[in-house]
């Protein structure tokens, strides 16, 4: 058996996580601090500091989830895109208006792709003329039922044509059908658009510099899966949300899970929370929501909170609370205010940096507030893991009440009822106990918990989903993400289409350089339904929608399932 060693980057918001695994197990690993004014610089650090512990000549692969697209969205640093929007009977655009440079143009698609009004050529002319005035360069076209007719945002990417740097057609990112959705996930992508390509062509310079030239990139996407760097460049709001997905990835990789179960990754900023049931993570099934507006970006289930190991401690009406600020690292590690790391110093729970400086840091700040520094240090924990379980507790019961969707399937009716919470992340072996005494459940926590998100993101499987759409009274076969579109008999049926969608999707992935196997395909939806006029059948409008299965790559899975 043929071995690469992979090189996996978590990119965090306190720590920047690096490991390269060969067939040995982890062969290398390094943590340092994020500087969030330069992620690139962050990126370049820890592949320095794993290349002195291995040949980067021998490096085959590198995964890389970033945090860039996420921060931007978050901090407002955007670039300013013109949405050009059609909607149709029933819809009015701008209900759902995402930006100053937001244009309604008239015309209507129905929900079999039919035209039934088209665009007027003087409306689009003036939309695209009044962003061009703005100095607008990123667009977003999309019309209501593009991916059973996308002739509408082909016709706006055309009239746009030099004036853009890029053009979000909505049909190109996915099939699946939800205007609303489908319009905020096409804005997105081109506001990050060109801060992530910017990032990306430095990654690949740095890369190059560093004797990594040779590595194939790939880009940690918000389900589990990767997708190649080049696959990137066109779809960055794919890559929002890779944090939590790479510590999901993790444990899976290094821990046989096969209960309901709670994942709580601790970092020095925030604590994030998933959920598996039956040993499989749960999915958002429509999609996750950036900011107010619900994209069609799939995403693996998680919740973050501002709970983390350097999270800052304050005293509210007597009421001891940590997080969600951040001001700095612990005071055990340089800071100036003390942190949930320094509470746990002072209790004997850590020893971790300077323990001096927090006892210290403790004791000054308990005098402010008339406390007592063990009881300061004791309630700060307390009020650390009670966040965290209230939390779990929540989402918990939010879950229970509505249909539950795994990775793999949808468990209808299924109730889920935690039994083992496994943790990961800086502050995990430090928190284990207080957990285990806040939830009376089960606790696991890796060997490698420090870098477990590192190992997620060196390990997880590429994957892709794709729709198609038949409908055998036009005799026309549509899969929009891969620019698919040919004719078909009268007598295509489901099971023709099913096919069709598996070996389309793997065909694609196979040109992409990205090898798939066929067991790794899965339907993940199959449906046809007859079309009849005047009590006679005329045709069939099939639907088919199939994937990569996320996942790790299994021979490695041997080596790294003993680490829990």
């Amino acid at each position: 058996m043929q071995w690469g060693m992979l090189l996996g980057i978590d990119v965090g918001g306190t720590h920047t996580d690096a490991v390269v695994i060969d067939e040995s197990g982890i062969a290398a690993s390094c943590k340092v601090p994020t500087e969030h004014g330069n992620l690139l610089a962050s990126v370049e650090s820890v592949i320095d500091c794993v290349c002195r512990q291995v040949p980067a000549a021998e490096i085959e692969r590198l995964n890389l989830s970033t945090t860039l697209t996420t921060n931007a969205i978050v901090e407002g640093k955007t670039e300013e895109v013109g949405v050009l929007a059609v909607g149709g009977p029933g819809i009015d655009p701008t209900d759902f208006m995402l930006c100053r440079h937001f244009h309604a143009l008239s015309g209507a698609i129905d929900h079999r792709g039919q035209l039934i009004r088209p665009m007027k050529e003087s409306e689009l002319a003036a939309a695209v003329a009044a962003c061009r005035k703005d100095g607008i360069r990123a667009y977003a076209a999309v019309s209501k039922f593009s991916p059973r007719n996308p002739g509408m945002e082909n016709r706006m990417a055309e009239v746009i044509g030099e004036a853009a740097d890029v053009v979000t057609r909505g049909h190109a990112l996915t099939g699946r059908l939800n205007f609303p959705r489908r319009l905020a996930t096409a804005y997105f992508n081109s506001a990050i658009w060109r801060l992530f390509n910017d990032f990306a062509d430095a990654v690949g310079k740095s890369l190059r510099r560093l004797g990594l030239s040779a590595a194939r990139v790939n880009i940690l996407k918000a389900d589990g899966g990767t997708m190649p760097l080049s696959m990137a460049r066109e779809m960055p709001v794919e890559s929002i949300l890779s944090g939590p997905a790479a510590s999901i990835m993790g444990i899976i990789s290094m821990c046989d899970i096969v209960h309901d179960s709670i994942i709580l990754d601790i970092g020095g900023t925030t604590t994030d929370i998933a959920i598996f049931a039956k040993g499989a993570p749960l999915m958002e099934p429509d999609g996750i929501a950036i900011g107010s507006h619900p994209t069609l970006v799939r995403s693996l289930l998680t919740r973050s909170i501002g709970v983390g190991g350097d999270s800052a401690l304050s005293v509210l009406a007597e009421e001891v609370r940590v997080g969600p600020q951040r001001p700095g690292p612990a005071m055990a590690a340089g800071g100036g205010h003390p942190t949930l790391i320094d509470a746990c110093n002072h209790l004997g729970l850590a020893g971790h940096g300077d323990i001096a400086r927090s006892r210290a840091g403790i004791e000054r700040f308990a005098a402010d507030h008339s406390l007592k520094p063990e009881e300061l240090a004791q309630r700060a924990v307390d009020a650390a893991v009670g966040r965290i379980r209230d939390e779990v507790r929540a989402m918990v019961k939010e879950v229970n009440e509505r249909p539950v969707y795994t990775i793999h399937e949808l468990l209808e009716g299924r109730r889920i009822v935690p039994s083992k919470i496994y943790i990961m992340g800086g502050p995990a072996e430090v928190l284990k106990m207080p957990i285990f005494k806040a939830f009376s459940l089960s606790v696991s926590v890796p060997q490698s918990y420090a870098v477990a998100n590192a190992v997620g993101a060196a390990l997880t499987r590429t994957t892709r989903s794709v729709e198609l759409f038949a409908d055998t009274e036009q005799l026309r076969l549509h899969i929009p993400t891969l620019g698919v579109s040919r004719v078909i008999e009268p007598d295509y049926d489901l099971e023709a289409a099913r096919r069709d969608a598996a070996r389309s999707l793997l065909s694609f992935m196979r040109a992409e350089g990205v090898p798939s196997r066929e067991e790794n395909v899965e339907i993940t939806q199959a449906s046809s339904f007859n079309m009849v006029e005047g009590g006679r059948l005329v045709g069939r409008n099939i639907r088919v929608k199939c994937q990569i299965r996320p996942g790790i790559l299994h021979r490695y899975k041997e080596l790294l399932g003993r680490l829990c």
